[in-house]
């Protein structure tokens, strides 16, 4: 592990390639039996942030329920309005995915991510051009990138034109193939509800081509020898329409609300909508006509 020492002539592209060239990912550095994080990952935002701060307001996390949508529409589009003017995210329960597949989904990631790195290797790439790609740092060689994030990532296209079943791993194969189905029912009601929160038809966004594409961007976080130090995800805006983010009981999801850092609870059975940039676009262009003023990772419209 001697490329990932400190040195008073810090060489981070040479730290960045020996990383990489192992196409073993963060994971791989846990079964290395690592106690130091390398100094790739060491993150600014780290230090700034401060969970512990007393003057931190407490607030609640919009939480929407789907049930009984048909008679219950109205309610349900004022809700999202709501929730996308002062929040861009919400959460949703009772959407029509059983619990059983979003459990299965999260498990399908955990097999994938912690089988012999031997197996994993050959969907390692950067590139982009690829349906199926596992790699940790989708911008690890960018310069606009502080510091790595402490994640490996396994990214499946799955439409317009998805991946054929063969290319997937096989140890989340079927499920991710379910899984995408579901969420792509849920993705057209989402689009209707917005549409009608927009003062549209419910048809407009979908027929806009707003729900043609979707990837699966399952992310994982292995334990950190010194969590202080790196961050799993740091903060980002989401360049796409929409994105629906399943996260696990242990949770992490933090959003940005009112000029502080808010974590989203981990709710079983639940999925979080995060309104993306093109989305966004979206109300304030509209808003100009009706006064309206909306993160698995799951995209649609994504650019």
């Amino acid at each position: 592990m001697a490329a990932f020492n400190t040195q008073q002539n810090y060489d981070k592209y040479s730290e960045q390639k020996a990383f990489d060239d192992t196409k073993a990912g963060v994971k791989g550095l846990i079964d290395a039996g690592i106690t130091e994080v390398p100094k790739i990952f060491n993150h600014p935002e780290a230090f700034q942030h401060n969970p512990s701060n007393p003057k931190t307001t407490h607030f609640i996390f919009p939480l929407i329920d789907l049930q009984n949508i048909n008679n219950n529409k109205k309610e349900i589009v004022k809700q999202i309005q709501e929730a996308s003017e002062t929040w861009g995210f919400f959460q949703v329960i009772n959407h029509g995915i059983p619990v059983s597949i979003l459990d299965e989904m999260l498990r399908g990631t955990g097999r994938f991510h912690e089988q012999d790195v031997d197996i994993k290797k050959p969907y390692y790439s950067r590139d982009v051009a690829r349906n199926v790609m596992y790699n940790s740092n989708f911008d690890l060689f960018s310069d606009k990138a502080l510091a790595a994030n402490w994640r490996d990532s396994l990214y499946s296209v799955m439409a317009p034109s998805p991946a054929k079943p063969e290319e997937l791993p096989e140890a989340c194969r079927e499920i991710t193939i379910e899984y995408s189905d579901q969420v792509m029912k849920l993705g057209y009601t989402l689009l209707e509800l917005l549409s009608e929160g927009l003062g549209l038809k419910p048809n407009h966004l979908k027929e806009m081509g707003c729900a043609e594409g979707l990837g699966i961007l399952c992310n994982y976080y292995p334990s950190c020898p010194q969590p202080e130090l790196a961050i799993g995800t740091s903060k980002h805006a989401d360049g796409d329409f929409f994105t629906v983010l399943l996260q696990d009981d242990i949770g992490g999801l933090q959003v940005f609300h009112k000029n502080q850092w808010v974590d989203v609870p981990p709710t079983h059975g639940a999925l979080v909508i995060n309104i993306g940039d093109i989305l966004q676009a979206s109300f304030y262009f509209y808003s100009l006509f009706s006064s309206l003023e909306v993160i698995v990772k799951l995209s649609f419209c994504d650019l």
